[in-house]
């Protein structure tokens, strides 16, 4: 059912997350209690009731709240693909999707404020919403003088007000409900939030970044970038051509042949590709809802429609050189070379134990995996990759004292596990070894 509202101030969306932390806590202290008394046996069973339990509650609060809080659990989705019980995941992924929008009356008010009645009169807005999200929703429109279909991107009210307050109090809702562990990496994970959701909610600055990717993709015909319509748009609404297209994890999409799945997740690898090692910025926010497929009819090919630009992040050279040179020496296996790059960029130091280097270069080449020689074609769908970097890097962070890496890295990480997600679910068979052969031979930058 649609809100007719969103709680905007920080107390009130502050105890709405309370309540959502003391029924957490009770699940999880629940489950220790379990633990402490039940059969050994059906521990597993018990862990997996508790956190899809966790998840279900996460899920429908979330929805509710939107803004920092919803973002974080979109994110929790993608990562869960390969980390979370299927079913905690289902839930979780429902709000890349299908979360309650809101209703008209308060949108006519956002857009009102933003585009002055004068604007408004030259379109014929939809009042059903098309979609729903974190920041926003989208309703279709047509411009009365020519016809034509824009989606406009309406942020909801006071979500851009309520950034550090949602932060702090999901910190800890996520650490009582014990989803996510504390360290290193869950407050880069933050930091990385925190910066995007400031970055998001200015609907301006995507608006250019859409412009640029347009301009730099744009040769490209599997792919398709929408146009934007700077009259219509504010620092709260965002308009664009309309794009038609079915989801990339519909049953549209999983049911074609295996063939055209993998030119999909291909296509969908070279854009990582593309932005990393030529572009040397990416749009950092790869869950599915951020993507359609334009399917192909009488033998043309399927083409990848990008929809949202509000998390692209630039990368300084300083970075990307030695990136580039890193991944280059772990696709030829180069030892020396690998340790080389990564102390430029802050994994190793020269004087770290030669164990932890040999660890970190045996971290890295597990990464080729799907593109060496011998796993051609590299079946995505069934692979337990994820799992195994995530037992490796464990063990490193455990085993040594690793320093944080560099900061842009985290959005890399989260980058590349979204990629991996996508071929996964798509059930690619392919091996992405002369694609990426392709970009190593390149000149970057």
């Amino acid at each position: 059912m649609a809100l007719k509202s969103i709680k905007s101030g920080p107390f009130s969306r502050g105890f709405a997350l309370a309540k959502v932390s003391v029924s957490a806590g009770a699940k999880a202290a629940g489950h220790a209690l379990g633990n402490l008394f039940g059969d050994e046996g059906t521990r597993d069973d018990r862990l997996k009731e508790m956190i899809t339990s966790q998840m279900d509650l996460l899920s429908k609060e979330l929805g509710k709240l939107k803004g920092s809080v919803m973002k974080v659990g979109q994110m929790l989705s993608m990562y869960g693909e390969h980390l979370l019980p299927p079913e905690a995941n289902q839930l979780l992924k429902s709000l890349q999707n299908q979360s309650p929008p809101l209703a008209w009356e308060a949108i006519e008010k956002q857009l009102k404020r933003q585009l002055g009645a004068e604007k408004l009169a030259l379109l014929e807005i939809d009042r059903e919403p098309h979609a729903s999200a974190s920041l926003g929703q989208v309703h279709r429109a047509t411009i009365r003088a020519t016809g034509e279909k824009i989606a406009l991107k309406i942020q909801y009210p006071g979500v851009d007000q309520a950034i550090e307050s949602d932060l702090s109090a999901l910190k800890s809702l996520l650490t009582m409900s014990k989803l996510i562990p504390k360290g290193p990496k869950y407050d880069e994970l933050f930091k990385e939030v925190r910066q995007m959701m400031h970055q998001e909610v200015d609907y301006s600055k995507e608006l250019i970044a859409t412009d640029e990717f347009r301009e730099l993709l744009g040769d490209d015909p599997l792919l398709v970038i929408p146009r934007t319509f700077p009259e219509f748009s504010s620092k709260r609404i965002l308009a664009t051509s309309f794009e038609e297209g079915v989801s990339m994890e519909s049953p549209e999409v999983l049911s074609l042949s295996q063939e055209r799945r993998n030119a999909i997740g291909l296509k969908f690898l070279d854009l990582y590709f593309r932005e990393l090692f030529m572009l040397g910025r990416l749009q950092t926010d790869p869950h599915f809802g951020n993507y359609r497929v334009r399917l192909g009819v009488n033998g043309e090919p399927d083409r990848l429609i990008l929809l949202d630009f509000g998390a692209v992040r630039k990368f300084p050279k300083e970075f990307l050189t030695p990136y580039f040179n890193m991944v280059r020496a772990v696709y030829t296996l180069d030892d020396a070379a690998v340790e080389k790059a990564a102390s430029k960029l802050g994994f190793l130091f020269e004087d770290d134990p030669e164990a932890l280097k040999r660890s970190f270069c045996e971290l890295c080449y597990l990464f080729t995996e799907p593109f060496s020689k011998e796993n051609q074609p590299y079946d995505w769908g069934a692979s337990d990759l994820p799992k195994r970097v995530v037992k490796v890097a464990s063990d490193i962070v455990w085993g040594f004292r690793l320093r944080v890496p560099p900061r842009e890295v985290v959005f890399l990480d989260r980058k590349m596990g979204g990629v991996f997600v996508v071929l996964s679910v798509l059930k690619v068979k392919a091996s992405g070894r002369e694609l990426l052969e392709s970009y190593m031979q390149r000149t970057p930058y």
